[in-house]
């Protein structure tokens, strides 16, 4: 301990909001979060200020100026020639943007970027850095999946200022740092991977970023429950943050933003994982039907909005008599709560009781569905397979449920309506206020006012 105080007083990090403290305590002061502050060493540096130091117009950042005379630029993105990479990030990689990509362990992160740096190094000049991997394992991937390295600069260093020194001299528009926990500083003497570490490396890239023009990928590891690593100000501090999600076992990647300075978040991407890699998906809402031989109790068909895409999702039910007590409310890929909500509505509204049949709900392929859009199909499955009557093949629905009984208007109706005409559906149940104000070729819409309504439908 005596050595640590020479080199720098110790200090407790909140891995949640980055607050540091004098003296370890259970819960966080200041976000209230439990056992999350980390032990690190502050140690007194000569560094120029985080904030301004090394920006470039430095001078212009500094004066008080009006808001009309501050040139707005139009920032149009690099196609990095993976479309669906592109939706995602808001049409392209803008110069000096920062993005950080998270997900599972062997999920696709460094294939995506391999891929990516490969096709961007023919009309740019790229490098890539890996703090993980050895050069050899590197080309070993690259060969695998035959890709065209011949001008991808590599480099294995995980030192944050040797890093930025061999980049100013090589001058790359993009760079991938991969991962941005194994990078450390020598200015700190806490382990890399730490908050001080993670918080201080991150800041010197996205300083690099804006005053170089360079675009830069962070890989971030994340935690057991599914959030990125490190001190939640990483998130703040870069201009798109990406996640990987996907089931264990299936083939299929999706890309989800949760961030961007420069387009639409809860974009979705959408990937199947193959022996040459990552290869889009061009008709996403069919890998999320199933497109049952014969009619099926339980199941029905979902047009929901992730981002600027209609995708047609399939969600099942299986009401089933429970032996339990309390029976059982599991929902995947939807919130278990709104579940329990609807059920208790249907209940109230429409005289259909479940307080003693187990209810499961499964979202296909793996996506997870947020908006409220997806309560009219969620009570049409669970109705479906509580009175073995299947939903006709041909039927799409959306539509909020309100406590009251009431169906409720989602945004984009017209566009959902358009993606399900597209796929051969045939009839629509929708709320009122989302009806079509001019016909849509093939399509039957049923619109509907209250949740009462439906059980007359099927």
């Amino acid at each position: 301990m005596a050595a640590s105080r020479k080199a720098g007083k110790v200090v407790y990090t909140c891995s949640s909001c980055g607050g540091q403290f004098p003296k370890w305590v259970g819960q966080c002061p200041e976000c209230k979060a439990w056992n999350t502050l980390e032990e690190g060493i502050q140690v007194k540096t000569t560094a120029p200020n985080p904030r301004f130091s090394g920006y470039a117009g430095e001078a212009n950042r500094n004066c008080v100026r009006t808001l009309a005379e501050v040139g707005a630029e139009v920032q149009s993105g690099t196609p990095t020639g993976m479309g669906e990479l592109d939706r995602v990030l808001g049409g392209g990689l803008v110069a000096g943007s920062v993005v950080l990509i998270g997900g599972d362990p062997g999920i696709g992160k460094s294939t995506l970027l391999i891929q990516t740096m490969a096709r961007l190094s023919d009309s740019l000049p790229t490098l890539y850095i890996s703090g993980e991997e050895s050069p050899a394992q590197i080309s070993l991937r690259a060969r695998r999946l035959d890709l065209s390295c011949d001008r991808l600069r590599l480099l294995a260093e995980t030192g944050v200022e040797r890093i930025l020194a061999l980049a100013r001299e090589e001058s790359p528009a993009v760079m991938v740092v991969d991962s941005i926990q194994t990078i450390y500083t020598e200015q700190l003497q806490s382990a890399p991977g730490s908050v001080a570490q993670v918080r201080e490396s991150a800041a010197q890239l996205v300083r690099f970023a804006k005053q170089r023009g360079t675009a830069i990928f962070l890989v971030g590891h994340v935690t057991k429950e599914g959030a990125l690593a490190g001190p939640r100000v990483l998130e703040h501090m870069v201009d798109t943050v990406l996640y990987f999600e996907g089931e264990a076992g299936s083939q299929f990647r999706l890309i989800r933003t949760i961030k961007n300075r420069f387009g639409a978040v809860n974009e979705l991407g959408v990937f199947a994982m193959t022996d040459k890699g990552l290869k889009e998906v061009s008709n996403p809402s069919a890998i999320f039907l199933s497109r049952h031989d014969e009619d099926v109790s339980g199941s029905a068909i979902l047009v929901t909005r992730e981002g600027s895409r209609p995708l047609l999702v399939e969600v099942q039910a299986l009401v089933d008599e429970s032996p339990l007590a309390n029976p059982r409310r599991v929902a995947l890929g939807l919130d278990q709560n709104r579940l329990a909500m609807l059920l208790a509505v249907l209940h109230r509204h429409c005289g259909v009781a479940m307080y003693d049949q187990d209810v499961y709900v499964n979202v296909v392929g793996g996506v997870r569905i947020t908006e409220t859009a997806a309560d009219l199909p969620v009570l049409l499955a669970v109705l479906s397979s509580f009175r073995d009557r299947p939903v006709p093949k041909r039927l799409a629905a959306f539509g909020e449920v309100g406590l009251a009984g009431e169906i409720r208007p989602v945004p984009s109706g017209q566009e959902r309506l358009r993606e399900a005409a597209k796929h051969g559906f045939e009839r629509a149940i929708v709320p009122r206020a989302n009806a079509p104000k001019r016909p849509i070729k093939g399509l039957d819409v049923i619109v509907i006012d209250r949740l009462s309504e439906v059980l007359d439908i099927f």
